[in-house]
Order: structure tokens, then C-alpha cells, then sequence
């Protein structure tokens, strides 16, 4: 089995409408089971997204620059914390959610325009995606390989979970360097002691320690003041807090349409309940009355019968009489 074509595959059904995503993997899988049955075994595991995960799909095929922006966004941002700038990652803030306020829009967009309308909730699901993107460089590459198979989220301080959330993770393209923090400098080496030629008797020879006088050599960075550390951490946490509470908000939103959902269903069953009890109470009297008009059929019918009899009885009297 060749990776390229597993990966060619996988792109073109992640590419496709979701409805259609089932019937697409079975013909792809048939299409090459001929030729290859362990690339058929791959074609038929690769999992179906949810429709939030389809739906950034569909935002990385059709809108490449959004999510290349959010990713740009994402460098500045990771090299601002590395650099413990607390005014550039409050303005980087307010950059980040006007973006991730128009990509989701865009993402709206783009679904609509395959076919499917998405939810107040799937809406903030990829809000949180895409901010999980610019968090974390490993999401932004799970994001662009247009493979995901669910949503993520990032707290802003561990790393995004991705178990489990894109299709092949081991055939990802090769993310971009990370961006190399100041502090994270190599220092210049020192150069190595000479050795000695001769020993007195009974010294010991000091060892080399090259590292240590390379580490004493170069100048120490200074260290950060607290309250820029503090300033960058908070940053970040209102950017988590702001963001859980709307995950949380379009689920008080989801709560409320599936409330309103049940009520009217609960109502709907009340009334058909009502006109089955109705329907069941006529079907009884409609019974009894069949009953009642079925006896009385076979009274009159007996009735006729016996008025039949005497009319013939009374027919022949006369005729004898008529004859005497």
C-alpha cells in the first residue's frame, strides 16, 4: 500500500458533501481492491467526520486564506508569548477574535453554500477550532490538512488534544518551524583547554569543563518582570474565559431550541393521544351499533320470511275458493 495514493484518497473524500461521504468511501475502497486489498482496508477505515469537522474541511478546500491567515496570526501570537510582550498579545487578542468572529462567518458561508446550514453551537465549535489553531502549531496543521474528524479545543496553557481528531495523523504535512524564542539562542562555544603536557606526583588533573565555561561566557538574558509574566498570563486567560463563555452560551442556546423542541413534541403527543381515545370510543359505538343492526337484520329477516309464508298460504286459499 502506498501512502501518497492512501492520502490522495483521503483528501478527495474529505473534499466531498457529507451526505455523501459513506457511498463515496465504499466506491473508492471497491475502486481499488483489485489492485491493492490492504489500500481497500485503508479506504474503508477512514472515518467519518462530524459535521462541524466537514464544515472547517470545506473552509480549508474553498477558503485557503482564511485559515492561512489565522495560521500567520497564530506565529505572531506564540512568538509575542515567547517574548512575554504583554501589550502585543493584548493587541494580537483583539486581532485574534475580529478574525475568528469573520472566518466563522466565512465557514457558515462555505457549508451553505455544500448544502448545509450550521447550528449556534457547531458555530461556536469552530470558533473554538480555529482558535485552538492559533494556539498551538500542532492544530494548525491538523486544521490545513483539510482531514479533521472532530473539533478541538485549547485552554491556552496545555497542548491541543488531537487524538483521534484528524484522518491519517501520521501522513500530515510537515508543519512549519516553530518559531525560536530569544532565550532559546545557542551560546557561542568556548575553546577547548589545552592539555597539559606533564603531572606533578600525586596531583590530579582538573578536568575540562567546556559547557560550563561556554554558559559563563555568553551574557544571561535578564530575566522578565513579574508583572509582564503576569500581564501575558492574564491575556491569555481572558481570551479562554471569553471564548468558554460563548461555548457555553451557544450550548444554553442548544438547550433551549431542544426544550422548545420537547414541548412541542409532548404537546403534539398529547393531542394525538386525545384523538386516539376519540377514535377508540367511536370504533366501540360503531361495533355496538353493527351488533344491534346485525340482530335486528335477522329479525326482520325471519319476520319476512314468515310474511312470505303466509302470503302464499292466503294466495292458494284463494285460488281454491276461485275454483269451487
Amino acid at each position: 500500500m502506498e501512502d501518497e495514493a492512501l492520502v490522495t484518497i483521503a483528501n478527495q473524500l474529505y473534499a466531498s458533501p457529507l451526505d455523501g461521504f459513506v457511498a463515496a468511501r465504499a466506491a473508492a475502497a471497491k475502486e481499488v481492491a483489485g489492485q491493492d486489498k490492504a489500500l481497500a482496508a485503508a479506504v474503508r477505515a477512514l472515518p467519518k467526520p462530524s459535521v462541524a469537522a466537514w464544515a472547517l474541511n470545506m473552509l480549508v478546500r474553498h477558503r485557503p486564506d482564511v485559515t492561512a491567515q489565522l495560521g500567520g496570526l497564530g506565529e505572531r501570537m506564540r512568538a509575542a508569548q515567547a517574548s512575554l510582550d504583554a501589550a502585543a498579545l493584548r493587541e494580537l487578542g483583539r486581532e485574534r477574535r475580529t478574525m475568528l468572529a469573520a472566518a466563522v462567518e466565512t465557514a457558515r458561508s462555505v457549508a451553505r453554500e455544500q448544502g448545509r446550514s450550521l447550528s449556534e453551537a457547531m458555530a461556536t465549535e469552530i470558533g473554538e477550532t480555529l482558535r485552538a489553531l492559533t494556539a498551538d502549531q500542532a492544530a494548525a496543521g491538523a486544521v490545513a490538512s483539510g482531514r479533521l474528524l472532530k473539533v478541538l479545543t485549547a485552554d491556552g496553557v496545555n497542548d491541543v488534544d488531537l487524538e483521534g481528531a484528524v484522518a491519517l495523523p501520521g501522513l500530515l504535512p510537515a508543519a512549519p518551524s516553530a518559531i525560536t524564542a530569544p532565550e532559546a539562542v545557542t551560546a557561542p562555544k568556548a575553546a577547548a583547554p589545552k592539555p597539559q603536557t606533564t603531572t606533578a606526583p600525586g596531583s590530579r588533573k582538573s578536568p575540562a569543563r567546556p559547557r560550563l565555561e561556554a554558559v559563563r561566557q555568553a551574557p544571561r538574558p535578564a530575566s522578565p518582570p513579574a508583572l509582564e509574566r503576569a500581564k501575558a498570563l492574564l491575556a491569555e486567560a481572558r481570551d479562554a474565559e471569553e471564548a468558554a463563555m460563548r461555548h457555553a452560551t451557544g450550548l444554553r442556546e442548544q438547550e433551549e431550541e431542544i426544550q422548545a423542541e420537547i414541548a412541542g413534541l409532548q404537546q403534539e403527543t398529547a393531542d394525538l393521544r386525545g384523538r386516539l381515545k376519540a377514535a377508540e370510543e367511536r370504533l366501540d359505538r360503531s361495533r355496538k351499533q353493527l351488533a344491534t343492526t346485525a340482530a335486528e337484520a335477522k329479525q326482520a329477516a325471519r319476520a319476512a320470511d314468515k310474511a312470505s309464508k303466509t302470503a302464499m298460504l292466503a294466495q292458494e286459499r284463494v285460488l281454491r275458493l276461485g275454483s269451487n
